[in-house]
């Protein structure tokens, strides 16, 4: 636009049309004013989207914080359980062993051997309610870890899905007004065409051109015409004002046979009046 503006400058005059030039110079200037205008609108709409992304951020790195805590606190208690469970089956095992020792030894006539066997099962009893115990126990806690677990997990969905609802009420909310700007952007670059136009079409070739006629005219008479001037003829011969004649070749001709038996064209050699 601007080199299109000032190569307009080098071919036109102070005519209407320079005039008209100005005035798209000024609508062009406008124009470019409120692009700078949205420029900076779209802008402040991207800093409130980044604010919005930063919170949802923040609020989300909250969540996950407690999530990722009763996550680990139910995958530490999952495997003490687990531990306490096959504490337990072992010790079961070997209660079960220490009964059918017992049985197999019961036609056993060692008496002290016996005894050892029924200690053995007695203490593997004990262990096997023991460990009973604990299993029970760290399955019971699992299980009010797992409840915690899973609120939080719940928490956690409900935060989340109120974030994605508001995420995209704002994203759709912030292109329905950037489209709404972008709108109001050409709507009024239009109306300012609009104006450009109106005032181009009152544009007169006919007053230009008599503008330039009446800037640049030199007069209404044309030139005289270059006479012939003599050396030797102290007047010049002019012609007649409005008329465009040659040179008086009967004054001339006169000038020159009077002038014969001058010094001055003795003088040179070979002079003569007719031409060889």
């Amino acid at each position: 636009q601007t080199e299109f503006c000032e190569l307009l400058k080098t071919l036109l005059t102070q005519s209407n049309l320079i005039v008209l030039l100005k005035f798209l110079f000024a609508e062009v200037d406008n124009v470019a004013q409120c692009h700078i205008h949205l420029a900076q609108t779209l802008r402040e709409e991207a800093r409130k989207m980044e604010d919005f992304r930063e919170k949802q951020k923040q609020q989300r790195k909250k969540t996950e914080t407690v999530m990722d805590a009763a996550h680990k606190q139910r995958n530490l208690q999952f495997k003490k359980t687990m531990d306490a469970k096959k504490i337990y089956e072992q010790k079961c095992r070997d209660k079960d062993e220490a009964e059918q020792a017992v049985h197999r030894s019961a036609n056993m006539a060692n008496q002290k051997q016996q005894e050892k066997l029924f200690v053995k099962l007695a203490t593997s009893k004990t262990a096997v309610e023991d460990s009973d115990k604990a299993y029970m126990q760290h399955v019971h806690t699992l299980d009010k870890v797992r409840e915690d677990w899973q609120s939080e997990h719940i928490k956690a969905c409900e935060v989340l899905e109120a974030q994605e609802c508001e995420r995209i009420n704002f994203f759709r909310n912030a292109l329905w007004v950037h489209v709404n700007q972008l709108s109001q952007q050409c709507v009024k670059s239009d109306d300012m065409y609009e104006q450009v136009r109106k005032t181009l079409e009152m544009c007169s070739i006919e007053k230009d051109i008599e503008y330039f006629v009446n800037q640049r005219k030199t007069g209404q008479i044309p030139p005289a015409p270059i006479m012939y001037e003599n050396f030797y003829c102290p007047q010049r011969n002019a012609a007649p004002p409005g008329k465009t004649t040659g040179p008086n070749l009967a004054r001339m001709l006169f000038y020159v046979l009077s002038s014969v038996d001058d010094p001055d064209y003795s003088l040179v050699d070979d002079y003569s009046l007719l031409y060889q």
